[in-house]
């Protein structure tokens, strides 16, 4: 995985950029895209090339139905193309990724021994089944015109800048540019500052907060081996610390993502917007992988019913939804328990605690946020529901372990320099310096020219830790 780090950033995306800016028109450069997205995705598993251009393939054939019926003004024909349509592609889905897990509670509640299917997960299917699932509910609303060159079609499912890790990218977001973009120099060194932004997220500060949480707890194929022994101190700041770690690896693919987007002549959605500055669970999932759950809001929760069929119907939209947005995440009880916790902490702001808030200070509607944020993300952590219960009887001080320990104190203090840096830049540092730098001439070119300099140390210091660092552990693996 560090090798492939590296040869990603030093030799696949270069010689990508190279082709791709040779190739003079925009069919040329779709071509050189696509082609090096099909590459991308096969130098781990090409078998798994080959189910994702058949997949493609299936979606934009329906696609083409639902089209076909519509210009003959024949409603009944395109709702059978839609179903089709989401059949295949739940279909797929649920036998790569949730197939072993519903095996397993059947035997264990009905002490069956069917087989459990282990089956490998093709990367990014998540990701990629959402696109192509919105592409055709959107055809079938009249939102988008159907994609009639497979070429194109299989360009917006497989592009490598988001193919693996995200953002989920709708096609109506980036139709337009399939066929007509420019990139200006703007757009180069913009998608390049992000890029490198990006790899320092994940590389800098989520690898080094992983190991913070493996000293905390223990590492996952460890079974968290430590979570029996932590106090309850040891077992919040974790949760803490996990919460840093997969806010900057998720949102540092996302900048890599968004990045080399932007070179390529793409404008894809923000996917994160300084999500731990929120100050209620509401507005938490209006800043975090908005992506996601904007996906869910009009996909799922608006054909449900919304808020249009009475208090009691939307709150159970609101716990389906839920409950399918933690499902999403992982063939895991922890990711469903993670979803229904957030689902009933909206539903209780909705009811009558947003207001409440509202009439508190700030700084304390933003603990509350952060407290209850964390304890989510120790839910999300914990895929062994022994190991989470451990995790909750740490935290209530009801494992016989004190509330603090030396070997707390020395983590916290052994990191508290990095701990400092990721909550600092957590914050939206980036655009105060900007402001800052618009003031005058002579603070923008000064700005400018530390960004370079910070820049060239980021993409330095990643490369150093990638060559000497085993730990790279890759999140988006689980989803």
């Amino acid at each position: 995985m560090v090798f492939a780090d590296l040869f990603f950033i030093y030799f696949f995306m270069p010689l990508c950029l190279l082709f791709y800016f040779f190739a003079g028109s925009i069919k040329a450069r779709n071509a050189v895209l696509l082609a090096f997205s099909l590459i991308f995705y096969a130098w781990g598993e090409p078998v798994w090339v080959l189910m994702l251009i058949a997949y493609s393939y299936l979606n934009y054939k329906t696609g083409m139905l639902i089209g076909r019926a519509r210009k003959k003004h024949a409603p009944r024909a395109a709702h059978r193309a839609l179903m089709l349509a989401v059949i295949v592609d739940i279909g797929v889905l649920g036998i790569f990724k949730y197939s072993g897990f519903f095996v397993e509670n059947l035997n264990a509640l009905f002490g069956s021994s069917i087989p459990v299917p282990n089956i490998r997960l093709p990367i990014g299917i998540s990701f990629y089944t959402f696109q192509t699932l919105s592409y055709s509910i959107d055809c079938y609303r009249g939102k988008v015109k159907v994609q009639r060159s497979f070429g194109k079609f299989l360009l917006y499912v497989s592009m490598f800048p988001q193919l693996v890790a995200g953002p989920i990218v709708r096609y109506s977001t980036i139709a337009a540019e399939i066929d007509r973009r420019k990139t200006k120099l703007k757009d180069v060194s913009e998608g390049f500052t992000r890029i490198i932004y990006g790899i320092g997220k994940k590389v800098i500060l989520a690898n080094s907060l992983s190991k913070v949480v493996n000293g905390c707890f223990g590492s996952r194929e460890g079974g968290y081996a430590a979570v029996g022994t932590v106090s309850a101190l040891g077992a919040f700041f974790g949760a803490a610390a996990v919460a840093l770690w997969y806010y900057f690896d998720f949102s540092g693919y996302s900048d890599i993502a968004i990045g080399l987007g932007r070179i390529f002549g793409f404008h894809f959605d923000e996917n994160f917007k300084h999500p731990y500055l929120c100050d209620s669970i509401t507005d938490f999932w209006r800043r975090w992988h908005i992506s996601l759950s904007s996906w869910f809001r009009d996909y799922v929760y608006i054909p449900l019913g919304g808020n249009r069929r009475g208090l009691p119907r939307q709150c159970l939209n609101i716990m389906i939804v839920w409950a399918l947005t933690g499902f999403w995440h992982g063939a895991s009880w922890n990711f469903m328990l993670w979803g229904i916790y957030f689902g009933v902490l909206l539903l209780i702001e909705k009811l009558f605690l947003l207001e409440q808030l509202k009439k508190l200070p700030k700084a304390v509607r933003h603990l509350y946020a952060l407290f209850m944020v964390t304890i989510g993300w120790g839910i999300f952590h914990f895929d062994d529901l022994g190991a989470l219960r451990l995790f909750f009887r740490a935290l209530v001080c009801a494992n016989g372990n004190p509330f603090s320990s030396v070997i707390t104190r020395s983590i916290l203090f052994s990191n508290l320099f990095l701990l400092i840096a990721a909550v600092l830049l957590s914050l939206p540092l980036r655009n105060q310096i900007r402001r800052f730098a618009m003031r005058s001439q002579n603070t923008y070119l000064v700005c400018k020219c530390l960004s370079i300099v910070f820049n060239v140390w980021v993409l330095i210091v990643s490369s150093m830790m990638l060559l000497n660092n085993t730990n790279n552990p890759f999140l988006y693996f689980r989803f």
